[in-house]
């Protein structure tokens, strides 16, 4: 296998790098049978791992900027997720009594104590939300039926991400994500929470 960081390394200890077997280094291989999982911290040293068929013959290159590519499609709805709800419980902080709280649970959910905003589940948010009462707490210049239909779209994708919707998510699901979050740093960085 020949490298950029093959050559650089070569040139860089003023060795010969005027033929390509100047340059060759031992090719890291892996079977299409090996588990991906197991093929990461091969990708981690060598930065690549050429793929070998049933055949013996090489069929494809999988290199760390596949691996960053496929980490980010999969963890960032994760991450948008927890994002989210950190700011909602951001939003909410202080606002409410216990009582309040417990009264925001929901029905025939008894055997559950709620003793704080992290306690409360996303349609809880919600349901602590609808009333006029409840969000007057928030002192928040902003629409409240607006704000409630937009959180309850981040519960339902929310779902999908964490029940690990096979079919995975729409590109209007991870639009959704990323502007919500975006839209609780705002009021966090507007001071507004």
């Amino acid at each position: 296998m020949i490298s950029w960081k093959g050559i650089g390394s070569r040139l860089a200890l003023k060795k010969s790098c005027a033929l390509v077997r100047d340059c060759l280094e031992p090719a890291e291989i892996v079977s299409i049978d090996e588990s991906l999982f197991s093929a990461i911290n091969k990708v981690a040293i060598h930065d690549y791992v050429l793929v070998q068929g049933l055949d013996k013959t090489i069929c494809g290159i999988v290199t760390a900027s596949d691996f960053n590519d496929q980490f980010l499609r999969l963890a960032e709805p994760f991450l948008l997720v927890g994002e989210i709800e950190n700011g909602v419980r951001r939003v909410l902080h202080g606002k409410f009594t216990a009582k309040e709280l417990e009264e925001a649970k929901a029905p025939g959910d008894d055997e559950r104590s709620v003793g704080a905003v992290s306690d409360l589940t996303f349609g809880e948010y919600i349901r602590l939300l609808e009333s006029e009462k409840g969000w007057k707490k928030l002192n928040l210049a902003i629409d409240r039926v607006q704000f409630i239909e937009r959180l309850n779209k981040i519960r339902e994708v929310r779902n999908d991400v964490m029940h690990f919707d096979p079919d995975g998510l729409e590109p209007s699901h991870m639009s959704a994500l990323r502007e919500f979050a975006r839209f609780l740093r705002n009021l966090r960085d507007l001071g507004a929470v």
